[in-house]
Order: C-alpha cells, then sequence, then structure tokens
C-alpha cells in the first residue's frame, strides 16, 4: 500500500466513524479525540488531515448531504408532477431529520455552510437546486428561488419544532403529516384532486 493509499484510507476511515458517531451519539459527541479514539489512531492523527475541527466536521457533513441526495434522488417520482415531487421530496427530508437527527444538526450549523469548507456547498447547493426547479414547474408565475427558499425554512421549522415537541404541544396532534400538507399548500396550492 503507498502512502497516500495509506492516507486516503485513515483519512475515510476518521470520516466514516465521524458519521457513525454523529447517527449513534448527537453532535456534541464529535471531539478530535473522541472520533480519533474510535478510528484506534493517536488523537494527534486526525490534524494530519483535517487541520482544523471544521475541517474535519465539514467531512462529515459533506456525508450526510450525500446521503440526503442519494435519498431524494430514490425517492424522487419523476413520472408524477411538480407538486406531488415536491410532497415527496418533503417528507424525504422530514424522515431524514427524524432519523438522523445528529447529521441533520451537523448538515446545518451555520459555520460549517458559511466556511465553504471540503466542498460542502457543493454537496448541499445541488439539492436546493434541484428542488428550485421543481417548484418553478410547480408556480411557474413565482420566483421559484423566493419560495423554494421560503417552502425550505418552513420545512426546516418543522422539523425543529416537531423533534422538540412543541408543535406536539401546541397541536395536540401526534403526526406532523397534517402540518406538512398546510405547509405545502400555503406555499404550492392545494394538489389537484385526480382526475
Amino acid at each position: 500500500m503507498s502512502l497516500k493509499e495509506h492516507a486516503d484510507g485513515l483519512r475515510d476511515r476518521l470520516v466514516r466513524v465521524g458519521v457513525e458517531l454523529v447517527n449513534a451519539e448527537g453532535v456534541q459527541a464529535l471531539s478530535l479525540r473522541e472520533i480519533a479514539r474510535r478510528a484506534g489512531v493517536s488523537h494527534g492523527a486526525p490534524r494530519r488531515y483535517f487541520p482544523t475541527h471544521l475541517e474535519l466536521l465539514s467531512a462529515i457533513a459533506r456525508q450526510g448531504f450525500a446521503e440526503l441526495a442519494a435519498r431524494v434522488a430514490e425517492e424522487d417520482p419523476e413520472e408524477a408532477t411538480a407538486r406531488e415531487r415536491i410532497g415527496v421530496l418533503a417528507r424525504v427530508y422530514l424522515d431524514y431529520a427524524g432519523t438522523r437527527r445528529g447529521m441533520y444538526e451537523l448538515m446545518f450549523r451555520h459555520d460549517l455552510l458559511e466556511s465553504g469548507r471540503l466542498g460542502l456547498r457543493e454537496t448541499s447547493l445541488p439539492l436546493f437546486a434541484h428542488f428550485t426547479g421543481l417548484v418553478a414547474h410547480a408556480r411557474p408565475a413565482a420566483d421559484p428561488a423566493l419560495v423554494a427558499g421560503a417552502l425550505w425554512a418552513n420545512l426546516h421549522g418543522l422539523a425543529q419544532l416537531w423533534h422538540w415537541g412543541s408543535l406536539r404541544l401546541a397541536t395536540g396532534g401526534d403526526d406532523p403529516g397534517p402540518l406538512l400538507t398546510a405547509v405545502l399548500d400555503a406555499h404550492l396550492g392545494p394538489l389537484e384532486p385526480a382526475p
């Protein structure tokens, strides 16, 4: 094994361990020391591949965006209308936020997104562009980036408030489905009934 292959392998292992750690224990568990310990290397080893903690966290978050993009690609019903596809993708997004809580929190940390490190923007922005393209078809007379941004912000808020229990308490509901329908209807208009 060449030195480069060894370095790439260790780099990948550190990221993989970080992904496992954030999924199991949450974003607060992602210290350099703990990632190194679980990867079976010295606590200084991650610094050889990730000079800052932010760079390692960005690499881990990038895996989260890649996983979310893969789920979106897998679930996207391309034969459906844009409005129906947005509904499916919104459900995928909320499901991801609920089942990958730690990763979801890491992915949307403003310091990671603003840093632009390790291609995080290049992984996250195509998802938004896909969403914006669907909004452009669903609401052709509107500014698609503006509507997509407002809708995404609403979905993000729904995911957060549902996780915290605030919406369950306020609405008395135990299913976020009706709230999601209301969000989609507010931004895109009601779903047309099938003929």
